[in-house]
């Protein structure tokens, strides 16, 4: 297998060279189930596991490997097999928190040229959802472009275009229908040979229907969509990563409906230049956009030039990172009192033997 055509590059060549003198070779990580991974390498497609270093020293989620991560493999021929002894540095990740209670950085794909926002021109259609989903992609260090599926089911394709395109300043938005194969070429222009791409969106939008356009075949299921809210059941349930017939790879992920920033707030203030750009107006350079005299933000509200809702997303959004930092800030001393109570109770119960 080609690994130039998998995504290798300089930039992995240059971080291989110790593990290459120590006898491994590199391999590229196209699905995961819970502990065990399938991988690409120039053996072809092979079963991998985590070396128990990997786990002795990773720290939390995104010390593991993913989807799109390329690795370095002690390869057992005779099983078909890979040990992991080592992920490489990431060229870029799309980071989320994960669900729940719990502050964690957790990598949904890696390695990634570019992020295709897949949202439905349906009854799914979801403005703040696209800023979110922004926000994160520019965090990712890929580019962002903006895909709206099912245009075959909306009326006023133009009108859509154009208001996304408003707050998602330079990227590109483009309108397709995956069902009946309009604007598939669009996608294809991003794919070359070696480049990557990962298909983003809630269930239901269509990135199943679209990689199986991309690929020529129905390789993925595809399920219907719920006709009274226009939402679609879980039809992708892991991560994989996929190489196209005429080159490119796409990485399928499974719909997130509701998606936990990770990163910090210079990520939202790339997703909302115009906000920025008036709060550089403001009076106050550290002007909170609330209520401060001489608010430049507060003034385009009044006379209508920012759209109050938009306004609301950035405001939600900031209040979000503020709150992970924070939590984040917390970590160290929660783990310090944990550790402290957990000596405590350890010398009361040797006193208690005493």
């Amino acid at each position: 297998m080609n690994l130039a055509e998998l995504g290798w590059n300089t930039f992995f060549e240059d971080k291989f060279g110790s593990y290459k003198q120590n006898g491994l070779i590199p391999a590229r990580i196209s699905q995961q189930h819970k502990t065990i991974y399938l991988a690409l390498c120039e053996h072809g497609e092979i079963t991998a596991e985590v070396a128990g270093r990997v786990h002795h020293g990773a720290a939390g989620p995104a010390d593991y490997p993913t989807v799109g991560d390329w690795v370095a493999i002690s390869y057992l021929p005779d099983e078909r097999k890979g040990i992991i002894q080592a992920l490489l540095p990431r060229k870029s990740a799309f980071v989320r928190n994960v669900a729940g209670e719990e502050t964690a950085r957790q990598v949904v794909a890696s390695n990634i040229d570019t992020i295709f926002i897949v949202n439905g021109l349906d009854g799914d259609y979801n403005l703040r959802r696209i800023e979110r989903y922004l926000a994160m992609a520019w965090e990712s260090g890929a580019v962002p472009v903006i895909i709206l599926n099912k245009a075959d089911l909306c009326e006023n394709i133009d009108e859509k275009v154009s208001e996304v395109e408003s707050p998602a300043i330079g990227v590109p938005v483009h309108a397709i229908s995956a069902t009946r194969g309009q604007g598939l070429d669009i996608i294809r222009a991003y794919l070359s040979p070696g480049t990557t791409a990962a298909l983003l969106g809630s269930s239901g939008v269509g990135k199943s229907c679209i990689i199986n356009k991309l690929l020529g075949e129905e390789r993925l299921r595809v399920n219907e969509v719920r006709e009274w809210d226009s939402r679609g059941r879980h039809t992708t349930t892991y991560r994989q990563m996929l190489v196209l017939p005429e080159g490119g790879i796409i990485i399928d992920t499974p719909g997130m409906r509701l998606i936990k920033l990770w990163g910090d707030e210079d990520s939202v203030g790339r997703a909302f230049e115009d906000i920025e750009e008036l709060g550089a107006l403001c009076r106050f350079r550290d002007c909170e956009h609330m209520s401060e005299p001489g608010c430049a933000v507060q003034v385009a509200l009044v006379n209508g030039s920012l759209d109050r809702k938009r306004y609301e997303s950035y405001l939600k959004l900031k209040k979000e990172l503020r709150y992970l930092e924070a939590r984040q800030a917390m970590k160290p001393s929660a783990f310090e009192k944990m550790r402290w109570k957990q000596i405590a109770i350890y010398q009361k119960h040797v006193k208690g033997k005493k």
